[in-house]
């Protein structure tokens, strides 16, 4: 499918619509009424990329039909990991806030949430390091 998987709307709708030709079946104006609660804002935008991409499908090979049993199995789990990240995103970032480096690393242009958990789980505090030039040559800026 070309719309997006990662969103939750999406992966929700593959659990109860997983085929072609069940999604078809149900219809555009069904799967809009059925996805706004979970995609208020871009329902109408989701509901037109599953049919665009329906439609470019020209091609049916056999087998097609067992997609009403995997894709909603495929989709849930999909959902599962989707999920978890965000509990782990929560998780990361509470731990982040505690740090005391965090006021500073997150200061820094482009450096966010996720890029200072990185650093802080690469180089610790940077106390394994001499100095700052043997922290910048480990990062592979100086030689």
């Amino acid at each position: 499918l070309g719309p997006r998987l990662d969103h939750q709307a999406v992966t929700w709708l593959l659990e109860r619509h997983g085929s072609p030709a069940a999604l078809r079946k149900a219809g555009r104006r069904r799967l809009l009424e059925l996805i706004r609660p979970k995609a208020p804002r871009m329902a109408a935008r989701l509901i037109d990329e599953v049919f665009d991409a329906l439609d470019e499908q020209t091609v049916v090979v056999p087998g097609t039909g067992t997609l009403d049993i995997v894709m909603p199995s495929l989709a849930a789990s999909l959902a599962a990991v989707h999920t978890q990240r965000r509990a782990l995103e929560a998780q990361i970032s509470t731990l982040l806030e505690a740090h005391p480096l965090s006021p500073v690393l997150t200061s820094m242009p482009g450096i966010g949430v996720r890029t200072a958990a990185v650093l802080l789980a690469t180089v610790g505090d940077g106390t394994s390091f001499p100095t700052a030039a043997h922290l910048a040559s480990y990062a592979g800026l100086a030689p």
